[in-house]
């Protein structure tokens, strides 16, 4: 709950400094492709999410690039998408990666035994993380076919 109560605070601080419109802005000066754009958001994440656990990271980082995303018409349950697996992606590689240390633990193996019989899954999920980024179907089709 003091993470949450945190991370509305600094929603809340970041939208009285017009953050997000600074990030939407920076980015849109980069391109205004948003398969380029959808790239740069899934290397960030990629990035932060070897650096962060997965709940402070998506509390914190919605409300910047959400209004970015839907400004380039992405829909928003797929950007949720994208933004579940990258930091799902992240709790397996090191330095934080803490399901990585936890398996390490519970298969009482060192962590780079672990991480190097792991490489092929990291294509695995890399290849994964790149169809539902691009191919927005694969995200949609359940709620579309709820809701219809």
């Amino acid at each position: 709950m003091i993470l949450i109560g945190f991370a509305a605070s600094f929603g809340y601080i970041m939208t009285l400094m017009q953050i997000p419109l600074k990030v939407t802005a920076f980015f849109a000066s980069l391109s205004d492709n948003r398969y380029v754009i959808l790239l740069l958001i899934n290397l960030l994440l990629l990035v932060l999410g070897t650096l962060m656990d997965m709940a402070p990271l998506i509390l914190i980082l919605t409300p910047i690039l959400l209004p970015l995303v839907t400004k380039l018409g992405v829909d928003p349950v797929h950007f949720g998408m994208i933004m579940m697996v990258n930091p799902g992606i992240g709790l397996l590689t090191p330095p934080v990666g803490a399901v990585l240390f936890v398996g390490s633990a519970v298969a009482k193996l060192k962590i780079e035994v672990v991480v190097k019989a792991l490489y092929p899954f990291f294509g695995a999920m890399l290849l994964v993380l790149a169809l539902i980024t691009y191919v927005p179907a694969i995200s949609l089709w359940l709620p579309n076919l709820m809701f219809k």
